[in-house]
Order: C-alpha cells, then structure tokens, then sequence
C-alpha cells in the first residue's frame, strides 16, 4: 500500500479520496477550497498543513482542483507540492487544464527527478461516487503502470492516451467539445418536441431505444425533463474546458464552430445566473429564446 497525498476535496475529489482509503492507502490531506471531510478523518486520513507537507510525506501526490492558475498555485506555490518533493516520487493531476501549461508543469517537476501523469476524469460526481470514471491519461508508461492499481479503485475504463505528457488533458478537450454539443443536440430535440405539444418524456423514451441515443439522453435528458439542475459539472467549468478548446483551435487553425455556439448558449447561461448549475441547464438559453420550458 502507498501513501498517498490528495489535494483538492470538492465534489470530485472527496468520493476518489474515499476509494482510496477504502482500498487501504494511508492518505495525507490538506485543505485547499474545501474543508477536510470528517468521513476521511474519522476513517484515517491525516490532516497536514500546507501541500509541501503532503509532498514531503507521500509516495504519490494527486490533485484536482478546478483551473490551470490553482494547479501552477498547488504546484509551485508557496509551500507547493514542488517544495516538498524527493526524486521518485509521483505527482498526478486529476484535474481538467490547459495541455500547453501541463507540458510545461510536467518538465518542472521532471526537472526535480520526478513523474508527471496528467490523468483528467469524466463522469461527473455520479462517476466519482460509483467509481466508474473514464480516465485520460499523459504520460511515460512506467508511471502509468505505477498509477494504474489506484486508477481502478476510481475508475472503469482507464487509457494512458499517450506517453506525452498532455495527451490525457487534449482528450479530455475532445470529450469536452463532445459533450456539449450532445447537451445542446438533445436540448434542442426535447424542446421542439415540447413546444410541439408532444410529451418531451415520451419523446426521450422513444429516442432511448433507437439510434439517437447517448448518455446525454438518458441521464440530461431527464434532468431537463424533471428540472433537477443541481451541479454534477458546472456550467463555468464547463464554459473553462470550452475556452480551452476554442484557445486551443486558435493556435492549430482549426475551426470548431459548433464547440463555439456551445459555448454561446453556456455565456447566455452565465449571463442569466445560471452559472452554478449543472451543465444541462443550457437547455434554459434556448428555452428563454423560445419562450417555452419543457416539462
């Protein structure tokens, strides 16, 4: 068993740091944006103080906390994970960035003769409390191979998308841009089936059984259909991801109009106070457009 350091306890991290511990890892936390969960405390996690600490304890130190700007402050901050590392160890990041910053985190801490894994997630907290993440992961295959025995205590299917460095976090850009425009897809099928007079229910019933069906049918299209909004992913870190996308475009020259008009419908969202809620909630910029709610 590892000792393993978790940084980032937010509706994500808490339940992948509880896999963990439940698997038999010693864990070492800190506080960053959210409290320590007293579930992990009382089942045997150690409180440290600063991420330094959790570096200079732990074998291989994880983190997933929301933007490029909180991994570079985790990582190189003041008594950051840097501080505290020896070479051999590994430092993974969960979270979902920029893959030109994580190419250029991953030299640095190389630099301090240590792995570098970027290992983002999808499946929402649904995912994160059943333990069946998709994970996407960059980086060398010996430090996969190291990664893996945790990785399936979090997830189900699990692929090492390249051993560059940056490679799991342009996946996660990819699964990004898919799921987005799916939300805005079955959004705007449900509400034409709505405004139309026809049962959206009904509707998402029928469609489930046929070639139009999707993950984004089944679990936002209900969530559309019965108004439950309250976040499993947020519209903003959605909106982040896409922004990262649309960055990303720019530099390659290539053109992702659709990603764009996504992200159109989740700034309309933004603009409405709606940036809390869950990401199947742009189906409200196109209700307020239409002047009709479905459901």
């Amino acid at each position: 068993m590892s000792k393993i350091g978790f940084i980032g306890l937010g509706i994500m991290g808490r339940p992948m740091a509880g896999h963990l511990l439940a698997g038999g890892h010693d864990l070492l936390l800190v506080k960053h944006s959210s409290p320590l969960p007293q579930e992990l405390l009382d089942g045997g996690a150690v409180a440290c103080a600063s991420a330094q600490e959790v570096a200079r304890q732990a074998d291989i130190i994880i983190a997933i906390v929301p933007d490029t700007p909180q991994v570079e402050e985790v990582l190189f901050g003041d008594n950051g994970v840097a501080a505290g590392l020896k070479p051999g160890k590994l430092f993974i990041d969960m979270s979902s960035i920029s893959p030109i910053e994580t190419k250029d985190f991953a030299a640095r801490i190389n630099a301090l003769g240590c792995d570098y894994l970027d290992a983002p997630v999808s499946g929402g907290e649904v995912g994160a409390k059943a333990a069946s993440l998709t994970i996407m992961v960059g980086g060398p295959q010996a430090a996969f191979d190291r990664a893996k025995p945790l990785f399936d205590l979090m997830g189900q299917n699990i692929t090492l998308v390249g051993e560059n460095n940056g490679a799991g976090q342009t996946c996660k850009v990819a699964n990004q841009i898919i799921v987005a425009l799916n939300i805005e897809a079955v959004s705007e099928a449900l509400l034409f089936a709505s405004k139309a007079g026809v049962d959206p229910a009904r509707v998402r019933e029928a469609l489930i059984g046929g070639f139009a069906n999707s993950k984004i049918l089944e679990v936002h299209g209900e969530r559309m259909i019965k108004r439950t909004f309250d976040p499993g992913f947020r519209i903003g870190l959605h909106q982040k991801d896409l922004n990262i996308a649309l960055s990303g475009a720019r530099a390659l020259g290539v053109s992702l109009p659709n990603t764009a008009n996504a992200q159109e419908l989740f700034n309309a969202c933004q603009g409405h106070g709606l940036g809390d809620k869950d990401h199947s909630a742009m189906v409200r910029a196109l209700e307020i457009m239409a002047n009709h709610e479905i459901g």
